[in-house]
């Protein structure tokens, strides 16, 4: 089930400890409710704030906690047992929002920015459109100059954290003749003239987790809110999205561990034939696997993001962790709710929303071809 503490650093071990007591005692208990409410509850969205799982990354100088890429994933992770769609909200904030300005935002930007971040601002992430998905650069997002300002119209679609973002990050291209080599990296305050927030997905999963669609009409940005360089957006995207990939696997071996974690804890309790099912072999091969299962996606995961710690190449690994992942999570979070029999079928049973939170993770932050395709270019480059 999860990592003996032993297995990190004293520091890591004592980051994972807190995340881990916060999640099961304060996201937990209200994961059912938020699933029908598909909405975070406002109380856990200052916890987060508070507790600083909005500013892992961000350094100190910048109200944040200074801490590691690492962390991120241990936090996305712990969180993701007690509700995946909870910890969708701090991955974008952390992962791609926080780290894209961090690495690429002028000291202008960062200034104004992360403080915020650290603060009480939620950050999203505007890439994708209907036409835009796997295919991430055929943007139809238009960014046209005007004087020291940029003209926005387009239409973002599936964005996370949409509804309670207080800033976006929009991707756009300012020459469509350009290719990838046009798009350009905007930050985009909520409340913007302009921009507005439109339709909420009504979800299969991660249901407390906003996904809508974001309305450009003409809104006005400073060329000053450039990320980056005009035409480098494509590089803020791909090197954030590189590392989202671990994080989304970190995300899913927490929901895989915390299906497991279910699993053994009804075995131990139900009973059939005069003793609990835990004491059948049958049943006890099924958690051994699932126990493996989990723990060989935990590694893959683990090792991506040490090797993007180092500095050292990591692609093929992250989109490794990521596919595995998938698999895995949508494997355990079924046996879980096989486990659970009849009531496994049931709103009652947190495997059956875990179930349904896992069908996301083969589709979103690059579909599970597309990771195939990323292993076969780098094991056969």
């Amino acid at each position: 089930m999860s990592t003996p503490l032993t297995s990190l650093s004293e520091e890591d071990a004592l980051f994972q400890a807190s995340v881990r007591r916060f999640a099961r005692e304060q996201v937990a208990p209200r994961a059912r409710e938020m699933d029908h409410n598909a909405a975070i509850h406002p109380a856990l969205l200052k916890q987060l704030f508070s507790l600083g799982l909005t500013a892992i990354e961000i350094p100190e100088e910048f109200g944040g906690q200074g801490g590691t890429f690492f962390q991120s994933i241990l936090a996305v992770e712990e969180i993701a047992a007690a509700d995946p769609g909870v910890a969708v909200l701090v991955d974008v904030q952390n992962t791609l929002v926080v780290n894209a300005i961090r690495d690429y935002g002028s000291p202008a930007q960062q200034a104004r920015f992360l403080p915020a971040l650290a603060a009480d601002t939620i950050g999203a992430y505007a890439l994708s459109e209907a036409n835009s998905g796997s295919d991430a650069f055929a943007l139809a997002t238009r960014a046209l100059a005007d004087g020291d300002h940029y003209l926005l119209t387009g239409r973002k679609l599936w964005i996370s954290n949409a509804a309670e973002a207080g800033l976006f990050l929009v991707f756009a291209t300012v020459n469509p003749e350009a290719g990838h080599r046009g798009i350009t990296c905007f930050l985009v305050e909520r409340g913007t003239p302009g921009l507005s927030v439109g339709r909420k997905e009504d979800k299969l999963g991660i249901r407390c987790s906003s996904t809508c669609e974001v309305v450009l009409d003409n809104c006005r940005v400073p060329a000053a809110n450039i990320l980056g360089e005009p035409g480098k957006g494509y590089k803020v995207a791909i090197e954030t999205l590189n590392g989202g990939r671990i994080a989304i696997g970190a995300q899913l071996v927490g929901l895989a561990d915390g299906a497991l974690r279910h699993a053994i804890a009804y075995a131990r309790q139900r009973r059939q034939f005069g003793k609990t099912i835990a004491e059948f072999q049958g049943v006890q091969f099924q958690l051994a696997e699932m126990a493996m299962q989990v723990e060989s996606a935990r590694l893959m995961v683990y090792n991506a993001a040490r090797l993007r710690i180092a500095g050292l190449p990591y692609v093929k690994e992250a989109a490794m962790a990521k596919l595995h992942s998938s698999l895995i999570a949508e494997e355990v979070a079924s046996q879980a709710v096989e486990i659970f029999g009849g009531i496994g079928f049931t709103k009652e049973c947190p495997a059956e929303k875990l179930y349904r939170d896992s069908k996301i993770g083969r589709i979103y932050e690059g579909t599970s071809n597309m990771q195939r395709m990323t292993i076969a270019k780098e094991i056969l480059s």
